[in-house]
């Protein structure tokens, strides 16, 4: 077994009976960072020693019988917009080049409590405003399939980092699409839990709370639901999470799909699609139907006069932001520049009709889940371009997150799977969107997916 890819659910038993040592996995996952950190950018701080010295006492304690559960021992990665005590968080940005919290996020401290070994913090889209993770103060983050191509983001780093090999998992954060996009450009899968099941709290730069998530990062969906279990539960600091049941520990993936109904949008979410992506995701349903699942197409009313009323919502971004637009505007890349100031444009009326626009759509997809119990789209609608092309056509990189931030809006549970590859080699993403707090439901039929096909299993020839 190749441990720098293995999967978390693979070696967990392992490093339980002492048959995998901690300190190999973070071994390979080092020497992974070591030969392929210069040519992808996926890391702004690798914690080289440190994580040396966790996968060390991890290997005391399960020696000794102390067995966390089974994030005990494995390495993972933190994008860096969350804060970690006592290391240095930037959150992508040269405003806080010289950051260090003295407080974990919760779900680091859950991770850390479970056992987890921090390899380092991830490269991402400056202060997570953006969707290709070019940054211009650390440099760009590269695809493991293609390194002249973006990793999508804002969680960039991390996503390439787990495609890499560099970790075996990785927190990624997401308010428009930001674990959903890079996890389905760098084939990997990416999680977006119901707005409220973990606390955000710690999180630098969130644009919007009500909006914005901390979601894994994994090379399989029952990884993904390892690391969910980890960091789930309120947070009596945070107002943004919700006291609610949580998550089954041992939650049962073989349910499979016979039976539900899964909807397939007729408006937005096809349109402007890559043909080579449509024809992937098309093919992604199709096995879903052959697994046993109903396809049917569904509408979703108001949908194209809906998303225009949303444009006032970029307003919520200056509050974070207002006091460094005022003294250390220079210090922002241009692009977060331009959004920024284009935010002080917006009347406050456009910002109200937004707030109402976004209730209706809530209520438009509640809706929608009367008729059906899963919704399948294409994660994103154009394979990984070049970076070169951000400046050489200005391609709109707003296009990215066509799809994925409809997730957000509404507060969702949404997943990235790995759907195929394009001719020239490019990873495709099937999205999933399920009904709030209806995460079982929504990872059982990622699962039934999953174990159909192979698609999680290829590997950047990068690599």
């Amino acid at each position: 077994m190749n441990l720098a890819f293995a999967t978390i659910s693979e070696v967990a038993p392992d490093v339980a009976r002492g048959a995998i040592s901690p300190i190999e996995l973070t071994q390979a996952a080092l020497a992974q960072i070591e030969r392929f950190e210069g040519r992808l950018n996926c890391y702004i701080t690798v914690l080289r020693d440190s994580a040396l010295e966790q996968a060390s006492r991890a290997e005391a304690e399960i020696r000794q019988g102390n067995y966390r559960g089974p994030l005990h021992g494995i390495p993972v990665a933190i994008k860096d917009n969350l804060e970690t005590a006592g290391i240095r968080s930037t959150a992508g940005s040269k405003i806080l080049a010289d950051y260090v919290p003295v407080e974990d996020t919760p779900a680091v401290a859950r991770l850390r409590a479970a056992g987890a070994v921090i390899l380092g913090k991830t490269n991402l889209h400056e202060f997570g405003m953006g969707a290709t993770s070019i940054n211009p103060h650390y440099g760009p983050s590269r695809n493991p399939w293609n390194p002249e191509c973006i990793t999508g983001g804002s969680s960039g780093g991390s996503a390439a980092a787990v495609a890499a090999g560099m970790c075996l998992a990785a927190l990624g954060t997401d308010a428009g699409g930001s674990v959903r996009i890079p996890s389905a450009i760098c084939g990997v899968v990416g999680l977006k839990q119901t707005h409220g099941r973990v606390p955000i709290r710690g999180c630098i730069g969130a644009s919007n709370p009500t909006v914005d998530h901390i979601g894994p990062i994994t090379r399989s969906v029952a990884d993904a639901v390892l690391l969910l279990q980890a960091i789930v539960g309120p947070d009596p600091r945070d107002p943004t999470t919700e006291n609610v049941p949580p998550l089954p520990a041992n939650l049962d993936l073989t349910g499979g799909v016979a039976g539900l109904r899964i909807g397939v949008p007729t408006v937005h979410y096809f349109e402007e699609t890559d043909p080579e992506v449509e024809t992937l995701v098309r093919t992604a349903i199709a096995e879903l139907g052959r697994l046993g699942a109903t396809i049917v197409d569904v509408a979703i009313p108001d949908h194209p006069a809906l998303l225009a009323g949303l444009a006032g919502l970029g307003a919520e971004r200056l509050a974070y932001h207002w006091t460094w637009m005022q003294t250390r505007l220079e210090d922002y890349g241009v692009d977060v520049q331009v959004s920024l100031l284009s935010a002080q444009l917006i009347p406050a009326v456009d910002y109200a009709i937004a707030l109402r626009a976004r209730r209706i759509l809530a209520e438009r997809y509640r809706e929608v889940f009367q008729q059906v119990d899963l919704l399948a789209t294409p994660t994103v609608v154009v394979p990984a371009y070049r970076i070169a092309e951000v400046d050489e056509t200005m391609r709109d990189p707003a296009l990215l997150a066509r799809n994925t931030r409809l997730a957000n809006l509404t507060g969702l549970p949404a997943i990235s799977l790995p759907a195929g590859l394009t001719q020239s080699g490019l990873p495709v993403g099937l999205q999933l969107i399920g009904q709030a707090f209806e995460e079982g439901r929504l990872l059982q039929a990622a699962a039934a997916y999953e174990k159909a096909t192979d698609w999680h299993t290829r590997r950047p020839p990068l690599i």
